[in-house]
């Protein structure tokens, strides 16, 4: 394995540790492990305790190993990430024969979204952004809408700058007046948001849930103002309903 610049041994020895115990359940001990990897039973046994603490392993009551429960839930989101997308490219087709716009699928990281997925329509307008692409989460509908998992306090620790930098003169201004938006939005199920990514574009945003029924993703309609002044209600109505197949897709089973 070669060596990069910032490499963390520890985290090697990690790497290494999981490997052989995947490959090997419930059948090695530390001692097992110590000779395999060639590690000293002192620094294996912190490394195991660790891991274990972490639920990344199970320690067996016959002394061996097996892997942790995170590791499975690390695992399957990893799967759902590409049952999303192959949901979402197979549904999101059927609402754009019904629209005819273009359709982004995008996930909140930190207070930023991150496109990962688009399904377009006949139009020839070109989007700001692409899949593989960050933007403000306050500044578009698909970022709006997965804030609606968050109170006011967590938004202004997400935000700490109070006061946005605005992409046009129509971006919300503050983490206040985003509050009262998401409130809107978590009461209508869907959020709208007029010319404040860019100019000349109107977007609407529905979430997309787990199965914790928290928000996990956000799909969109994105359309030039003369298309909105015809589309707005039908795209409200289709994206809400993509957002509600994805969602079951997803894992999602309703509100209890």
């Amino acid at each position: 394995m070669s060596k990069q610049k910032y490499w963390v041994p520890a985290l090697e020895r990690a790497n290494l540790i999981l490997e052989q115990i995947a490959k090997h359940p419930k059948e090695l001990r530390l001692i097992d492990l110590s000779k395999k990897l060639e590690i000293n039973k002192s620094s294996m046994y912190s490394l195991l305790n660790t891991l274990e603490s972490l639920g990344w392993i199970h320690k067996e009551k016959s002394e061996t190993y097996s892997l942790g429960s995170v590791l499975g839930f690390i695992g399957s989101t990893y799967l759902n990430q590409f049952n999303i997308l192959e949901a979402f490219s197979r549904e999101a087709r059927k609402a754009i024969e019904v629209v005819d716009e273009h359709i982004q699928l995008g996930k909140l990281i930190g207070n930023e979204v991150f496109y990962i997925g688009r399904e377009q329509g006949s139009s020839p307008v070109r989007l700001v952004t692409d899949p593989g692409m960050r933007y403000p989460s306050y500044a578009s509908a698909i970022g709006k809408i997965q804030l609606i998992n968050y109170n006011y306090d967590e938004l202004k620790e997400m935000f700490p700058n109070y006061n946005f930098e605005k992409k046009t003169e129509q971006t919300v201004e503050n983490v206040d007046q985003l509050w009262e938006q998401v409130q809107q939005a978590k009461e209508d199920g869907y959020v709208v948001e007029e010319q404040e990514g860019a100019e000349g574009f109107y977007c609407v945003a529905a979430p997309v849930y787990d199965h914790d029924n928290k928000v996990a993703y956000g799909v969109s309609f994105t359309m030039t103002e003369t298309s909105w002044v015809k589309k707005r209600e039908n795209a409200k109505i289709q994206i809400t309903k993509l957002a509600n197949i994805l969602s079951v897709s997803n894992g999602y089973i309703g509100h209890s």
